[in-house]
């Protein structure tokens, strides 16, 4: 593709599993982007500048106007807040960080340096979501079942930042289910309950239950586990007035009362971009730190488990 004035020039910070599978495809596939560098110390794109730090990145490439940050959230606080007092526009990956502090930290600093910062919650843009949002606004919403249960193995091979102090181990997926919740419910919900199950020698959790009440008595259960094999399981039930509403394949198909409406596999990160791409021009933020506090809150009030060791 071949830049013009309006094409705005994108650098990838962690050229991982994620950023190849979805963000540099969705680059090439958005007309109002150019991937113009990246940083990566484990080798970056074939045909793209690559650096060794941000830092570098930033002081080389003036021309880079647009930041992803694909790298683990431990490790992102202070290159997003970098890259923003250098007057770049930052994407935050999910989760946005290791803390809700410093995400607000994020916010403040971006206010005042006039750029974008955009905390992408990728499930948000399935194809079910928002129709699911649209039908729900004037029902009575009675129970919430979410069923998310994946296997670590095969969607996060060997990577063991996971299972460290902020990585949230089964969170990482589990809030990808938050983030739905959140966007779909007309009220809020607060968490009442959670229990956590730590593999023995983790410092992360591998599985979790959680509940939520809400407004005129909406009750909420998720359950979150690492360890299913075969077929993988991404569900949210929702029984109101009118119907049972159920999200499935991570909200990429909904069905109400059985029958199915929307039908749509994969058009999470087209969105994402179609979005950030709006907010540049707007330099506008947008940052809802809603399944991220919900996270926390399970952090806090949970009961912790020791169960079997883990080993990728």
């Amino acid at each position: 593709m071949t830049a013009t004035d309006a094409t705005i020039r994108i650098a990838i910070v962690g050229v991982g599993k994620i950023a190849r599978d979805q963000h540099l495809p969705s680059i090439a596939g958005n007309p109002d982007f150019e991937l113009s560098a990246t940083v990566s110390r484990s080798g970056g794109v074939e045909g793209v500048d690559n650096y060794g730090s941000i830092d570098a990145l930033l002081t080389a490439r003036p021309d880079v106007t647009a930041i992803a940050l694909c790298q683990p959230p431990q490790f992102r606080f202070e290159a997003a807040a970098n890259a923003i007092r250098a007057g770049r526009h930052v994407l935050l990956e999910k989760p946005p960080g290791a803390t809700v502090a410093e995400v607000e930290t994020l916010v403040r600093v971006a206010k005042a340096h006039d750029v974008t910062l955009f905390a992408t919650w990728h499930s948000r843009f399935a194809a079910g979501v928002e129709p699911a949002r649209a039908w729900l606004r004037d029902r009575s919403i009675r129970r919430v079942k979410v069923t998310w249960k994946e296997d670590v193995r095969r969607w996060h091979p060997g990577q063991d930042w996971i299972w460290q102090p902020g990585g949230l181990g089964v969170f990482d997926p589990g809030i990808n289910a938050l983030s739905i919740v959140t966007a779909i419910l007309p009220n809020d919900v607060h968490l009442v309950e959670s229990v956590l199950e730590f593999p023995r020698g983790r410092d992360a959790p591998i599985a979790a239950q959680l509940s939520f009440e809400g407004e005129g008595g909406v009750s909420v259960t998720a359950e979150f586990d690492w360890r299913q094999a075969g077929p993988q399981t991404w569900d949210i039930e929702v029984q109101t007035d009118a119907g049972r509403l159920v999200l499935s394949k991570g909200g990429a198909e909904m069905s109400i009362d059985g029958r199915a409406s929307v039908v749509d596999q994969d058009r999470e990160y087209a969105g994402i971009y179609r979005r950030f791409a709006d907010l540049v021009r707007q330099r506008a933020i947008d940052v809802d730190l809603a399944p991220l506090v919900h996270v926390a809150d399970a952090f806090m009030l949970g009961r912790r488990k020791t169960v079997e060791p883990f080993e990728d």
